[in-house]
């Protein structure tokens, strides 16, 4: 955990800074192509710090209590819609693994939900990509392989096991009623120009 926060986190937000800095200077500058060139960095460290970020949030002690989605006191909006959607709980969770482990290569898995229908939603994005057509982020789960090696190996599967001991069904249950402080919280405004 503390290389994945202190070092691949914080990279991030160190190559963003360093990005943002140079789009500035272009920008003074007038280089329109310097500009552009650097976008692709923005984005890419951007996502990175903002899903980290989220991830981070998501989590809490095994030992808190907030990580039983069934003990309905939890997250008893969330626990509702998410039987409701897949038929139970445990139903959700293998959906949700099975298509993380569908992840080739480097991602995130997602329980988003879709602001019009207010259905919940399972989706992926790769590499450090947000989930795509402006859905409620709900969930994520870094499949980076820096998330799982050094404590899982390449067992994917067994992480996706432990992280449901982990994951904070408080947090997610005010992403889900529609908070916008406890989607991206101090990220709000970065999130929204990206």
């Amino acid at each position: 955990m503390d290389l994945h926060y202190n070092r691949h986190h914080r990279a991030y937000i160190t190559n963003l800074n360093a990005a943002l800095g140079a789009q500035a200077e272009a920008a003074a500058a007038n280089n329109l192509v310097k500009q552009l060139e650097l976008q692709a960095a923005i984005n890419f460290n951007a996502g990175g710090h903002i899903n980290h970020t989220l991830f981070w949030e998501s989590l809490a002690p095994a030992s808190s209590g907030l990580n039983n989605l069934s003990a309905t006191a939890v997250a008893p909006t969330l626990s509702d819609a998410i039987t409701k959607r897949w038929g139970s709980v445990d139903a959700f969770k293998a959906a949700f693994e099975s298509s993380a482990l569908a992840i080739q290569g480097s991602g995130w898995q997602w329980l988003v939900q879709d602001p019009q229908t207010k259905t919940l939603e399972l989706t992926t994005s790769k590499d450090q990509d947000l989930p795509k057509g402006g859905k409620g982020i709900v969930l994520g789960v870094d499949m980076w392989e820096h998330a799982y090696y050094l404590q899982y190996f390449n067992n994917k599967k067994e992480y996706l096991n432990k992280i449901w001991d982990v994951v904070n069904w408080q947090v997610a249950e005010k992403r889900f009623k529609g908070d916008p402080r406890a989607a991206f919280g101090a990220l709000a405004g970065l999130a929204g120009h990206l």
